[in-house]
């Protein structure tokens, strides 16, 4: 039956472009490695600290803040180009309207923007100094990302706190031991992602780079032993990939290396979360 109807036009080059003008710049984020990072310690965050409806509305600021932090970070890099405001406007009040009513039911975690305020600074900073491949850019968002494990963990069901992080007890969630390792893995395992692909990618045949991602690849084994001995296998791993891959199969596409990121992540997710 559907060999007698019209075949559908495929879409044209053009025609595509048209759609993408149509669109903007801005709407649409196309750094697909991002929503690992956003979803991951959110989701490691949210199983360490167990059942509680109060994650849904958190996860749904915290989305649309990353939407807005793209879009300003493009505007930004732009010099204010008037085509780049349109999506920063409309996903600012997105998220200042979800971080309303997250500040409503959880007046608590309003403590964190003394912590977040100076990384989405930093990492803005960047933006408009077009300098958002640097380290420094990395190591901001990173840390605020990760950061966002022991955040949801302080709104779950099953708090332990610890009495050596009394400290930090202004802060909800932030006297809890148990996210903090978690956060700590993941922040070496992102980090050490960023290094290995800038390597097979952007830094492609840069040795210093490489070297760096293979030293850090090293480092990070001991401390991810120490949390847990599957962890360090699964770190073991990772640093002969990012040994071996660049030399060995330097031309792999983009699209490989993603998929190859996916798995770590997955494999990452399951052992912590186990």
């Amino acid at each position: 039956m559907a060999d007698l109807l019209p075949a559908r036009p495929r879409p044209t080059r053009v025609a595509s472009k048209m759609r993408r003008r149509r669109r903007g710049p801005g709407w649409l984020p196309n750094q697909h490695g991002a929503w690992a990072m956003l979803l991951l310690p959110f989701g490691v965050g949210a199983v360490a600290g167990g059942p509680s409806w109060r994650y849904l509305p958190l996860l749904a600021a915290w989305l649309a803040g990353y939407l807005f932090f793209f879009a300003a970070g493009l505007w930004l890099r732009s010099r204010r180009k008037a085509r780049y405001w349109p999506p920063v406007r409309a996903y600012g009040l997105l998220a200042a309207t979800l971080g309303l009513v997250v500040a409503a039911l959880e007046p608590a975690l309003l403590r964190w923007a003394v912590v977040f305020g100076p990384l989405l600074a930093t990492s803005l900073w960047c933006s408009w100094r077009r300098a958002d491949r640097t380290l420094l850019n990395d190591g901001a968002t990173l840390v605020a990302a990760c950061l966002m494990t022991v955040v949801v963990a302080g709104l779950g069901a099953r708090p332990v706190r610890a009495a050596g992080l009394a400290g930090l007890g202004w802060l909800p969630g932030a006297d809890q031991v148990r996210p903090w390792l978690l956060a700590g893995v993941l922040f070496l395992y992102f980090a050490g992602t960023v290094l290995y692909v800038k390597s097979m990618i952007r830094d492609r045949g840069d040795r210093a780079r490489y070297a760096l991602s293979v030293a850090f690849h090293a480092a990070a084994v001991v401390p991810a032993v120490a949390v847990g001995p599957w962890l360090g296998v699964l770190f073991v791993v990772l640093g002969v990939r990012a040994a071996v891959v660049p030399r060995r199969w330097p031309a792999l596409t983009p699209a490989m290396v993603g998929v190859g990121e996916l798995v770590a992540s997955l494999t990452l997710a399951a052992l912590l979360l186990v």
